[in-house]
């Protein structure tokens, strides 16, 4: 609250406003303003510009005289404005608010700034006005996105010495044709390393091909991989190229390399070694200039002890080696995921949660994630799908979390089972179930999206923020058709 003496004058209209008592003669309040290197503006009770300093003419583009009378809301046409201006609901003991907003300046520009707005009471202690700064926030957003590009490489974030290590080797890396062998613990961000690789090198705009080496049977796997010709096997009735060809020129990624069967280690170490495949059946090699980027969570060299995996397949992969460190170990960088995850996730699915309670922060610091990055970015879905108020708590977060004990200082209340006002009650059942596991989370949100939809898959996968086939194929894992 700020009062202006005398007797609230420099509200009247063609007045020249002073402030007495400041020193031994009266100071324009206009030229003391004009000082103030952020926008300012003095309204009367009604909202009608009364005085408007320099560095806000320039922020707006209108001049004081221009704006002299006229509601604050022709001339800031702030997002407040649409929201509900907070002037309206305070009175005479009413305390300084404080908004970050948008104002579309007179060229039409939209300028994120700060609001911060008080009252002003003349001697009587009566109302006389609003003052607000206005705060020009173009130069911190711009700075923020250049902290969080210094943070991050591809779709890659961290800002632990080891990321630091690994953002700074990838580029060089990215360059190079040689073989690179990524580990690292599950959910840790080796497929994004090896898109990111391919991404920044010469080969981008060449294919890159994924192939998952534990998801097919040996027989299977070795016609994705090497393809085959027509009449090859029984039920070969076409010519297939396979995966190398179809990344010629690019980038071929095998995930879980450490499945690889021994016959086609082999043939993948013959391939290293020529360039050169022989599709099933087929006596004519084919020249892929094909750059190979393995992934793996397992140990390698123990694998080699046990017998296997090859010895000389894994000096020939292991030309450059990029381990990933685990969540756990990469110091700091837990806090700037949660933010990075949230940003995502609240304009994705069209949310207005500002951010997370310190509660939440200090446990999910604390956590271990066992799943890595992959299970952060989980449970903050899950929790931005369930909150329904502006901030994260510990209710909003998946019950199975708090069923190992956490560390010492730790809350160690489970989500909280009683309605909270501004938030939408989970259902009772898998949500705080102290069994649950992520499939029943996830049964439990396609059930919510499926209701609110009225049994609608299309508008059903637009709610949870996925795509149709996505939502189709989940529907069908979790046996929910």
């Amino acid at each position: 609250m700020i009062r202006i003496f005398p007797h609230g004058a420099f509200l009247k209209k063609h007045s020249l406003p002073k402030i007495r008592n400041l020193s031994a003669s009266p100071v324009g309040l206009q030229s003391l303003i004009d000082e103030i290197p952020i926008g300012v503006m003095i309204t009367d009770k009604d909202q009608k510009i009364v005085l408007f300093n320099r560095a806000l003419e320039a922020l707006s583009g209108f001049s004081g005289e221009e704006v002299q009378g006229v509601p604050c809301y022709h001339i800031l046409r702030s997002s407040l404005c649409i929201k509900g201006c907070p002037v309206k609901t305070m009175d005479v003991d009413a305390e300084a608010v404080c908004h970050e907003n948008d104002i579309i300046n007179k060229d039409r520009q939209l300028i994120p700034v700060r609001t911060n707005i008080a009252t002003i009471t003349d001697e009587r202690n009566d109302l006389a006005g609003f003052l607000e700064t206005i705060e020009d926030l173009r130069s911190v957003r711009e700075l923020d996105a250049k902290i969080n590009q210094a943070y991050s490489f591809s779709q890659l974030v961290g800002r632990s010495p080891q990321m630091e290590k690994i953002f700074q080797i990838m580029p060089l890396l990215a360059q190079s044709d040689s073989s690179v062998l990524i580990t690292g613990e599950t959910g840790t961000g080796k497929d994004l390393v090896a898109e990111a690789l391919h991404q920044s090198s010469s080969r981008s705009k060449s294919p890159f091909v994924k192939v998952n080496c534990g998801a097919l049977p040996e027989t299977l796997l070795e016609s994705e991989l090497f393809g085959h010709k027509k009449g090859a096997f029984t039920g070969a009735t076409e010519n297939k190229p396979g995966r190398f060809r179809l990344a010629h020129n690019g980038t071929l990624y095998l995930t879980e390399i450490g499945d690889l069967p021994l016959t086609l280690q082999v043939k993948l170490l013959t391939f290293l070694d020529d360039q050169v495949i022989f599709p099933l059946g087929s006596t004519k090699g084919f020249q892929a200039n094909v750059r190979v980027v393995g992934g793996t969570h397992r140990n390698l060299e123990q694998m080699v002890r046990e017998g296997r995996f090859r010895e000389d397949l894994l000096f020939r992969l292991n030309v450059v080696r990029i381990h990933l460190p685990p969540l756990r170990e990469r110091e700091g960088d837990v806090r700037l995921l949660l933010d990075h995850f949230l940003n995502s996730l609240v304009s994705r699915f069209q949310k207005n949660i500002k951010g997370f309670s310190t509660e939440t922060i200090k446990f999910l610091k604390h956590y271990r994630f066992s799943g890595n990055v992959r299970e952060l970015r989980n449970i903050i879905e899950y929790a931005v799908n369930v909150c329904q108020g502006n901030r994260i708590n510990l209710e909003h977060l998946p019950a199975y979390l708090f069923e190992s004990q956490p560390d010492e200082g730790l809350p160690t209340e489970k989500p909280l089972s009683t309605p909270t006002p501004g938030r939408r009650e989970v259902p009772a059942g898998p949500a705080h179930d102290s069994k649950q596991t992520w499939s029943d989370i996830e049964t439990q949100m396609i059930m919510d999206a499926m209701r609110k939809a009225g049994g609608r898959r299309n508008e059903a996968a637009e709610i949870l923020g996925w795509g149709r086939s996505t939502l189709w194929r989940k529907m069908k894992k979790l046996n929910l058709n």
